[in-house]
């Protein structure tokens, strides 16, 4: 894996969702959802199954990588299960973008999953996930999430130790769901609530913040000692914060490198907007702020309701297949337009379905 390159800052007027309707569109459109050879078999077992996108096209990815993910790509994940007794199979459906992901990657894994959806007789509640910024629900299927740098289009290109440029990974998070990601290569980046890996090929080091859990430390240690199994010559021992230790902070620089922003969506007045063709063509209106309630939607529109950490996309029974359509195309629209935090979760839920929107709406 290549060193850090600092994650560029999401510009949604450059990607996305407003390819719906596009050349990229047209692109992955030319073969159907019955037609397309990823989907043989998808959703016909319980369990995940996740796809990368590799030049407009869905890809499997190996089951031994699960939980890895590249920063320059995107891909779609689907959760298929079932509840107690019920024989019936239900789907959880997302698609995660890499914070260097390419727009024609971000829309093809946008209109696909979509696509997936139809292939599943539109029985799956879909997801919006954006890397550093994964929901709950995407995080409860891997005991720990690698974040690596590069992508498809820099390939697998294997690079032997000694070859390695130091790199400084930060394990983060709480009981079984552990995220790991590369950040800025800097003394910085080091926070006292998390464990850090230093990777310098032959040589890894582990670091423990002085408030850091255990389940951190376990998963770097874990993840110490298979790169240490994987490198012939390699060693991996650990250090603790205070400690100074002259193997761990030699050659990690203390300087001005611009270590990774952390952001959050707040909560705030919930937000009621309506996609109707009502009116001869699809718009978007708002229909109210404040309080909102079941009563508030209907079955003949497409509806999204924002409660700041979170923009629902509800898709009424009887709407129509513009407004059907268009739901997840306003919803980006409507998160660009209103300053929204780019990272804020998107959901599609359709009528009838149980979701995190049923309890908002109670």
């Amino acid at each position: 894996m290549a060193g850090l390159v600092k994650a560029k800052k999401y510009d949604w007027k450059d990607s996305n969702m407003a390819l719906f309707g596009s050349d990229t569109e047209r692109q992955v459109k030319k073969e159907s959802a019955m037609t397309e050879p990823a989907w043989e078999g998808a959703g016909t077992e319980v369990g995940v199954k996740i796809w990368r996108i590799v030049k407009f096209q869905v890809t499997d990815w190996p089951k031994e990588d699960y939980g890895k993910f590249y920063n320059g790509d995107s891909y779609i994940i689907l959760k298929t299960y079932k509840e107690g007794d019920s024989e019936d199979l239900k789907y959880d459906l997302h698609f995660w973008i890499g914070t260097n992901s390419s727009q024609d990657e971000y829309g093809t894994a946008a209109y696909k999953t979509v696509e997936l959806d139809t292939f599943l007789d539109d029985k799956a509640v879909q997801y919006r996930e954006v890397q550093d910024h994964e929901s709950n629900k995407f995080k409860s299927y891997f005991d720990t999430i690698l974040l690596m740098e590069g992508g498809a289009e820099t390939g697998f290109r294997h690079v032997e130790p000694v070859e390695y440029k130091p790199r400084l990974l930060q394990f983060n998070g709480k009981g079984r769901h552990i995220t790991v990601k590369e950040v800025a290569f800097t003394e910085k980046s080091l926070k006292s609530d998390d464990v850090f890996v230093l990777d310098k090929g032959l040589e890894i080091i582990q670091w423990n913040g002085a408030g850091s859990n255990g389940m951190e430390k376990m998963k770097a240690q874990t993840f110490c000692q298979q790169l240490e199994a994987e490198r012939s010559g390699a060693s991996n021992s650990v250090v603790e914060e205070g400690s100074r230790a002259p193997e761990f902070y030699e050659g990690l620089p203390d300087d001005d490198v611009e270590a990774d922003e952390e952001e959050e969506a707040t909560t705030g007045e919930m937000t009621l907007m309506k996609v109707s063709d009502a009116s001869g063509k699809v718009e978007m209106s708002e229909v109210k702020k404040g309080s909102v309630t079941q009563d508030d939607l209907s079955s003949d529109d497409v509806f999204l309701v924002d409660n700041g950490l979170q923009v629902f996309v509800y898709v009424g029974a009887n709407a129509s297949s513009a407004e059907k359509r268009n739901g997840f195309p306003y919803a980006h629209k409507y998160i660009q337009e209103n300053n929204k935090k780019p990272f804020i979760h998107v959901t599609v839920v359709k009528e009838g379905q149980n979701s995190e929107l049923q309890t908002l709406l109670q």
